[in-house]
């Protein structure tokens, strides 16, 4: 009898470039496709593997249980169970992790010419717009120091902390803070123009495109008061 052919192997995924060079290093670590994404969604905090999924439209279940065992693996993150009575886990960066905030802010900030028009086809989450418009407030000069500020678009609410409620974790989050400082109203559009630095915070709320709300010193701030 003919001896029966056996199926081709598949080569081992390449997991290195295997370069003595600090750049080839990091994209070992965070250069397949979702990883940036992943850590996106995980600086606004622990999230279920399920709202990992939510927010990344587009990813199959497999390639998102691959690419968040990979950063457990890499140190970039770990998975650990709630406290009853929740019956889930988490995924939530590690100190590591956190470390590529400036990254994501500066891959963002060269990016942006490219947000020019919103594509049909283009998904769309409020907290996305956390990046620019942190990028706006901590610009030498912008008027907000420490504190937490709901912000409301029309695509949704989201929250961001600045100065030192940002230190040692999450720098934004989905949806509205358990306690905010502060409450401002925007546009989308208006988030990508701070971000871009075609216009200030201040500017912005003199002449109305920002809706300032709340009380304290962060209000004030805010108002330019």
């Amino acid at each position: 009898m003919p001896r029966q052919q056996q199926p081709a192997t598949r080569p081992a995924r390449r997991r290195s470039y295997d370069q003595f060079c600090a750049g080839a290093r990091a994209l070992d670590a965070v250069g397949d496709r979702w990883t940036l994404l992943i850590v996106r969604e995980l600086l606004a905090g622990p999230r279920r593997y399920t709202d990992l999924h939510a927010d990344l439209p587009g990813v199959s279940t497999d390639v998102l249980a691959s690419r968040l065992k990979d950063m457990e693996q890499g140190g970039l993150a770990t998975r650990r169970k709630l406290p009853p009575p929740a019956a889930a886990s988490v995924y939530e960066l590690t100190e590591r992790g956190h470390g590529l905030l400036p990254v994501l802010a500066a891959l963002a900030e060269w990016g942006a010419p490219a947000l020019a028009e919103r594509r049909p086809t283009d998904a769309v989450r409020a907290h996305w717009f956390a990046l620019p418009l942190l990028r706006a407030l901590n610009r030498p000069g912008a008027p907000v120091g420490d504190g937490v500020l709901d912000v409301h678009l029309d695509e949704g609410v989201f929250h961001v902390r600045t100065g030192t409620r940002a230190a040692g974790g999450a720098v934004y989050g989905d949806g509205p803070a358990a306690h905010a400082d502060a409450r401002i109203v925007l546009d989308a559009e208006l988030c990508l123009a701070l971000g871009r630095g075609e216009t200030t915070f201040a500017e912005a709320v003199k002449d109305g495109r920002i809706e300032v709300s709340g009380e304290g010193l962060l209000v004030a701030e805010l108002r330019g008061e």
